[in-house]
């Protein structure tokens, strides 16, 4: 039997799936997993759960339906002054990643060269390599993680057709400042590159920050198509619903893409978002705050039992610099999960060509009790190290 597509055959499971794996045997915490422990609003729930008993159980528009298309428009207006005209410049996905899937699908070319920065989330490059793309990596690296001129300089060619961007970034927990955003800005309108804006983290920004859009930026605001998405914002990862935004000729584009991926998204789901991005800016302050304050519980906990703790500006994860352990961070976290009770994730995972072995990633976004007793188990790594 012939073998599949080789982009395919050559992935083996995932460091994602082998932790949470490994937490299940082992009877451990998992810490791996990017989603929240509860919190999720139950408005917005009920608001979903209304629309199946009323029958709204049929195909929507392609496009999505009407009302959460003008409430997508509506946000951007409301949180980043970016007028969007909902009939043409915004799309539902099922789930940001299908959003990411149709831009790539839609904007790649075979040869075409794609500049990904890592530390960089696991289905970026596969789907630039399915695409044809060829992918040219800029690598940032903790504990700043910043994006750099000379290496974004040297990643560019008159081959670069887009970038793939991803702010607030999982897994480093950093908001992109904005000279970052200039430069990226600066670069792109140079090379006449797509931005493929990977924004799903946009409302778990802490500190008294606030997240800044590419889509906002007057050089970006026709060549960028942002992603959002709705299970991070209201804490309900499992509903898949991607909020895509983009000048019309973008749009179309990944509009066509997206019809033969998943063509509609559950419109129960649908009303449901339209409704929760609707709610009161105390709502989504809110979700800032209670996130921003279980990050410092759980910083604090680390700092006190011996952790190198790196910077967090939003995001639901945090990360450690295990330098002083001597060894690398896969074999830390297989340590971690079956001797000591608690999952994490190795930020090499991130790293398609660099060798960053020296960072491990925790998943905050947990019950309280749920940290306390993941912090009790760790302190025993520290006084072992």
């Amino acid at each position: 039997m012939r073998a599949g597509h080789p982009v395919y055959a050559a992935l083996g499971v995932t460091v994602f799936e082998e932790m949470s794996r490994l937490a299940r045997e082992h009877g451990a915490i998992n810490l791996g997993q990017g989603f929240p422990d509860g919190g999720e609003p139950g408005d917005v729930v009920e608001r979903a759960a209304e629309h199946i008993r009323s029958g709204n159980n049929q195909y929507p528009p392609l496009y999505g339906l009407p009302e959460l298309r003008q409430a997508i428009a509506a946000h951007a207006a409301r949180f980043y002054g970016v007028s969007l005209d909902a009939e043409r410049e915004t799309l539902v996905t099922s789930g940001a990643t299908e959003g990411l899937a149709a831009a790539i699908l839609a904007l790649v070319e075979p040869g075409d060269e794609v500049v990904i920065v890592e530390p960089a989330y696991d289905a970026y490059l596969p789907l630039v390599l399915r695409a044809g793309g060829v992918p040219r990596f800029v690598t940032t690296r903790p504990p700043a993680f910043r994006i750099e001129r000379e290496q974004l300089l040297a990643a560019l060619s008159p081959r670069t057709k887009c970038l793939i961007i991803n702010t607030p970034n999982n897994p480093s927990g950093r908001r992109l400042a904005r000279d970052e955003l200039d430069l990226i800005a600066e670069v792109a309108s140079e090379a006449d590159a797509f931005v493929i804006a990977d924004e799903v983290y946009e409302h778990l920004v802490f500190d008294g920050r606030r997240h800044e859009t590419l889509l906002a930026h007057p050089a970006l605001r026709e060549r960028t198509v942002r992603i959002a998405s709705a299970g991070k914002t209201f804490s309900l990862t499992g509903w898949k619903v991607g909020l895509v935004s983009a000048a019309p000729t973008l749009l179309s584009l990944v509009a066509k893409a997206h019809q033969f991926l998943t063509f509609t998204t559950p419109p129960h789901l649908q009303a449901a978002v339209a409704y929760g991005l609707d709610k009161s800016d105390a709502y989504f302050e809110e979700l800032g705050r209670s996130l921003q304050a279980k990050r410092d519980r759980f910083q604090r906990g680390l700092a006190e039992i011996g952790f190198s703790v790196l910077p967090c500006e939003g995001t639901y994860f945090i990360d450690i610099d295990i330098t002083r352990f001597r060894t690398a961070d896969v074999r830390f976290c297989h340590e971690l999960v079956t001797s000591f009770g608690v999952a994490a994730i190795p930020v090499s995972a991130f790293y398609p060509t660099a060798s960053v072995d020296s960072v491990v990633r925790f998943c905050f976004a947990k019950r309280e009790e749920v940290l306390d007793d993941a912090l009790r188990r760790l302190a025993k790594v520290g006084q072992n190290s």
